[in-house]
């Protein structure tokens, strides 16, 4: 299977699932009278809201090697009411040009001595550098406490997307497991579209297809989503319940690297949980964290 017949079956999927997730209530269809036995919108109703023929949508859907001019794949996109992700993914696998010049590099990505010192610099917040296929490029502190130490993982096991759905202490440690696994394969969706023939992807999503059922059950829905910003709720072993905000940072001249921070709102439970965790991670040079007992009495590093 080449390229671009694998790229032409994702859009076909693509298309069909988002035409079944339009209410021809809202499209502003005249009925005819028709029993619908289908959710959604028909392909002759795409066709007409985006201005094409029907034979020239269908041909579309079917994943025929067909271009379709800027003009008409932003119509479908109105027509199948898409947000700006799913825009950019519906450009990626048509193969527009859109956004950042094409990627040509496939080298190891490497985080450089300057971010690191910047993401250590925030020390009393976590923060991560997430790399292609959400890989895990680096971590400071709090983030390691707060979530994972990355950097005890084997290397091929640095990454967040499959961190979330292979490792058991991530299921419990999100009290929103099921909202933050689903936003990992949107996400890693968006990633395919991009790239859609990077190998390392390719073999990561057969593996979480393989070995977790939740995740090949949202990823054959074929929703993308780029979250720039959002909240996670959390059940952490050693302070409890606490909610942190994050905001995503692409960085200028890398967009295949973003920096994560969480942050927690100024004199909230979460704050205190969080100056909490810091307390209790707090080592001196050489040093190895504290780890506190239930009673968090016990702040002494470990015989």
């Amino acid at each position: 299977m080449n390229a671009m017949s694998g790229v032409n079956r994702e859009l076909a999927d693509f298309l069909r699932r988002a035409r079944g997730q339009v209410d021809p209530s809202r499209a502003g269809l005249p009925s005819d009278g028709r029993v619908r036995r289908v959710k959604g919108l028909r392909r002759e109703e795409v066709a007409l809201l985006a201005g094409v023929s029907t034979d020239y949508y269908a041909r579309l859907e079917q994943g025929r090697r067909i271009t379709p001019s800027p003009a008409v794949v932003e119509a479908i996109g109105r027509a199948l009411e898409l947000d700006e992700a799913g825009r950019t993914h519906l450009r990626d696998l048509i193969g527009l040009p859109a956004g950042p010049a094409p990627r040509r590099s496939r080298a190891v990505q490497r985080v450089r001595p300057g971010l690191h010192q910047l993401i250590d610099a925030l020390d009393g917040e976590p923060a991560l550098v997430l790399g292609r296929r959400t890989d895990v490029l680096a971590a400071n502190r709090m983030a390691k406490a707060l979530f994972a130490d990355f950097d005890e993982m084997p290397p091929k096991e640095r990454n967040y997307a499959r961190w979330i759905f292979l490792d058991e202490d991530a299921r419990s440690l999100f009290a929103d497991w099921r909202d933050q696994a689903r936003a990992a394969v949107e996400s890693l969706r968006f990633e395919v579209g991009r790239d859609p023939g990077d190998a390392a992807t390719t073999a990561l999503v057969s593996e979480l297809r393989e070995r977790s059922r939740d995740f090949d059950q949202w990823w054959v829905q074929h929703r993308v989503h780029q979250r720039t910003y959002g909240s996670k709720r959390l059940r952490h072993p050693l302070v409890g319940d606490l909610t942190v905000e994050y905001e995503s940072l692409v960085l200028p001249g890398d967009p295949d690297t973003v920096l994560y921070v969480y942050t927690t709102a100024p004199g909230s439970p979460s704050r205190q949980a969080m100056d909490i965790l810091a307390s209790w991670t707090v080592a001196g040079p050489g040093a190895r964290p504290g780890r506190p007992s239930r009673s968090g009495l016990d702040t002494e590093p470990d015989a």
